[in-house]
């Protein structure tokens, strides 16, 4: 009996959404109906016009969940004692994307006929303002939605690229070096890179092709990543005289949540780039999404299972994050069986590119950031011109390395400019001592975390879950480096 009780309240919440939406869909059909002084009803026009939007809303409703998986997965791999600060900068970011892509961004990466460099730089002017009547509305974009949902489902796409360097530079960045970073990244250079295609700049003329942003969004964000962990370089301890020591994630259950939860909105953040709710397109692009995020689990499984011996969670975590990234250029365009191999080779390829980052650059990349997004967001983008008889892969590459060029510039410069001004790591002390406690004052587990004295004659607060004399050894290296 508990069990149908139960069935029965899943079923008729579903029902209830399912109402609600086409309640929502009728009631603005009847308003244009109204508006427009159809006495016989609403056109098909109006009924696709309506369709689109409310999808494209739920899409962006999903793209916007993906900030919690982002938030869940980098605080499940990284410690306990630095929870609240990466909590704190996932929720600032999304903030800080939507309110600059508002006041800047949105006119930068869609400037219209006001290129000042020619289809390289534009800006249409400060500030959001749909056009007035039928033309921001049903004549906006031929059609198919509206200027308001225009900005908001992009505004959900430009805080992503941050968010990828977040969690390369996490566990010893300053707050404050951090947000003025992500905010002139989300604002200047992810939109006017945005502009090159999406906003039909050069890139968009020569035939590069990016559906959903494998090179816009993740490679963007995973130049960015990279860039940021060489300057601010690896966490203490981690590169020791003994040799490499892995510093595991305090939560691998949270670690798994995130990824569920990014998969769940990549729905979204693939279907709604149809830019419609054109069936026979979303239905494909849902399929070979599905499809590649399965095979990148199956193809990290099997190549880390045989390099470890032993199976690896976080490495089968990322593999899925790889097949989502790797087929996110091309959902649209490669075949069910093609999004199948580029999934399964994005899967292999992160698990390479983790341990090249690691063992022979000595990158310190906590969560996997750049091999995920970075390596398998070119990969995605190049294998458009694979995969894709429509595209060719010259122009695919010309694409990768213009926009790796422009964001490795730009991210140099501004992480540069920002160690020279303000400063950009946290002191030794702090980072031992973690940055809830150091940058917030708080800890994120108040009930299991506890802070002992720290090593003689130091003065340092450590958790207890940390080896102190470990602690103490890393801390007098740093101080005699220094």
């Amino acid at each position: 009996m508990k069990e149908r009780l139960t069935g029965f309240r899943g079923k008729f919440l579903g029902m209830s959404i399912l109402s609600v939406l086409g309640l929502l869909a009728l009631g603005t059909i009847t308003v244009f109906a109204q508006e427009e002084g159809q006495a016989a009803g609403p056109s098909v026009a109006d009924a696709i016009f309506t369709a689109n939007n409310v999808w494209m809303l739920v899409a962006t409703i999903l793209v916007f969940i993906m900030h919690l998986g982002f938030a869940s997965l980098e605080s499940g791999l990284t410690r306990a004692k630095n929870t609240t600060n990466i909590l704190f900068k996932n929720v600032s970011i999304i903030s800080i994307g939507i309110l600059t892509y508002a006041i800047i961004g949105f006119n930068l990466m869609y400037p219209g006929d006001t290129w000042t460099i020619s289809n390289v730089l534009g800006f249409a002017g400060f500030g959001i303002s749909s056009p007035e009547g039928a033309a921001g509305l049903i004549a906006y974009a031929d059609g198919g939605y509206t200027y308001w949902t225009d900005f908001i489902f992009q505004a959900m796409f430009a805080a992503t690229a941050a968010t990828i360097v977040s969690g390369a530079v996490a566990e010893r960045i300053k707050l404050s070096s951090f947000l003025v970073f992500a905010t002139i990244f989300v604002a200047i250079v992810y939109t006017i890179a945005g502009s090159w295609k999406w906003g039909g700049g050069w890139l968009d003329q020569m035939g590069f092709y990016d559906f959903a942003g494998s090179t816009l969004v993740h490679s963007v964000g995973g130049w960015g990543a990279l860039i940021g962990a060489m300057v601010l370089g690896p966490r203490l301890g981690k590169y020791t005289k003994s040799g490499i020591r892995p510093i595991p994630g305090h939560s691998l259950p949270l670690a798994t949540i995130g990824v569920f939860m990014l998969w769940f909105g990549w729905y979204g953040f693939n279907g709604g780039s149809v830019l419609s709710a054109d069936p026979g397109p979303v239905s494909l692009v849902f399929v070979t999404t599905s499809l590649a995020a399965a095979a990148g689990v199956m193809g990290a499984m099997f190549v880390s299972w045989a390099i470890f011996k032993k199976p690896d969670l976080s490495m089968i975590l990322n593999g899925a994050l790889a097949g989502l990234v790797g087929i996110t250029a091309g959902a649209d365009v490669i075949s069910p069986l093609g999004s199948v191999i580029v999934g399964f080779i994005a899967g292999g390829i992160v698990v390479g590119s983790v341990l090249v980052f690691d063992k022979t650059f000595k990158i310190d990349d906590p969560v996997g950031a750049i091999s995920v997004h970075l390596v398998c967001g070119i990969w995605g983008t190049l294998a458009v011109g694979i995969f894709s008889a429509e595209h060719h892969f010259l122009t695919q590459l010309i694409g990768v390395v213009a926009y790796g060029v422009f964001t490795v510039a730009c991210a140099l410069v501004l992480f540069l400019g920002i160690k020279m001004i303000m400063g950009l790591r946290v002191s030794p002390e702090e980072e031992l001592e973690g940055l809830d406690f150091g940058e917030h004052g708080m800890i994120a587990y108040p009930d299991f975390q506890q802070i002992a004295e720290g090593p003689a004659g130091g003065g340092l607060g450590l958790p207890r879950s940390m080896d102190e004399s470990l602690g103490a050894t890393v801390l007098q290296e740093s101080q005699s480096e220094a």
